[in-house]
């Protein structure tokens, strides 16, 4: 796959593409219909395919109070993408002259000039643009003019029957709910956090059960506090069952700040500082909750690590 970062300091590109846009936060099943139908589209006319996708999300530059938590971070985004096969991925720098620029400027601008498009293909309710003045319409009003083609697509229907279609925004609802199961069903895959793994106050040495705490970014999405059963990848891929607590820790502390990911890796032994982890998480096993004491708690995770072993299992059994 072909990453190009920054169109306006690039070649023209000399053939034709087919062309998807779209923040795609998540690579969710949604938009791999998306991307499914450019490729035929392209396919059709022996054309390349491209993404066009904007670093950062559109919506921490326009309204940075209200920006959601990503699901995935641009690399991840990355990997995805060529995941589904796409041939090249434009990635447009976002920033306040990009999100002043017109729909027709931005079209006649990367797509028509850079990517010399011959068709577009988006979601059907697709926006873009300033004040999001671009919509499908606006696409075909300028496909008439500059010559490609325009495809709205349906998106596909949540997996839960309900009338809302599969979209970044369901999925972080699902995360916020603590349901896991759900945001996999309409990611297609395990929800993923990425970290680095930093050294915390070291209570889980203290009382027999070890943790890595992976410092994730605070623009990145959590499932809501809770311990999950869960896979932990290192950076050489090898997985290991988990449970994974993600919270504030109230046994210990009053008001902490901010919720942390604590993964303990079951049947493990080993030191995982300064590594970078992969946590997929798989289910939701209780919620977090105050014990008193020590010996509850120690006791409840015990009970913890025989679930998240149980969940894991089966679910290694059922790949």
């Amino acid at each position: 796959m072909e990453i190009i970062r920054d169109p306006e300091n690039s070649p023209e590109l000399e053939q034709g593409h087919v062309v998807t846009i779209g923040a795609y936060d998540g690579v969710h099943l949604g938009h791999r219909a998306v991307i499914r139908a450019t490729q035929q589209k392209a396919r059709s006319l022996d054309l390349d395919m491209a993404v066009v996708t904007f670093d950062p999300h559109p919506a921490y530059l326009l309204r940075p109070s209200h920006a959601p938590k990503l699901l995935t971070d641009t690399a991840q985004k990355l990997e995805l993408l060529d995941e589904c096969g796409v041939d090249t991925v434009v990635v447009v720098p976002f920033d306040h002259q990009r999100a002043s620029q017109r729909a027709p400027e931005f079209i006649e601008d990367v797509l028509v000039r850079f990517l010399k498009v011959r068709a577009i293909t988006v979601g059907h309710d697709f926006r873009f643009g300033a004040e999001r003045s671009g919509n499908v319409d606006v696409l075909r009003a300028l496909g008439e003019q500059h010559h490609f083609d325009v495809e709205g697509v349906q998106l596909l229907p949540r997996p839960d029957g309900k009338v809302e279609s599969i979209t970044s925004t369901a999925i972080r609802q699902a995360l916020t709910d603590g349901d896991v199961d759900a945001a996999a069903r309409m990611l297609g895959r395990h929800h993923e956090i990425r970290g680095d793994v930093v050294k915390g106050d070291q209570r889980g040495r203290t009382i027999g059960f070890r943790t890595a705490n992976v410092a994730v970014p605070q623009e990145m999405a959590l499932p809501a506090d809770g311990v999950y059963a869960a896979w932990y990848l290192g950076p050489d891929d090898e997985k290991w069952p988990a449970a994974v607590n993600i919270g504030k820790r109230p046994t210990f502390y009053r008001d902490a700040e901010h919720s942390l990911v604590e993964a303990h890796l079951i049947d493990f032994e080993g030191d995982l500082y300064d590594q970078p982890a992969r946590v997929q998480m798989v289910e939701r096993i209780r919620s977090e909750r105050r014990f008193d004491g020590l010996d509850a708690l120690k006791e409840q995770l015990q009970c913890d690590i025989g679930s998240a072993r149980e969940i894991l299992a089966s679910e290694g059994a059922s790949d």
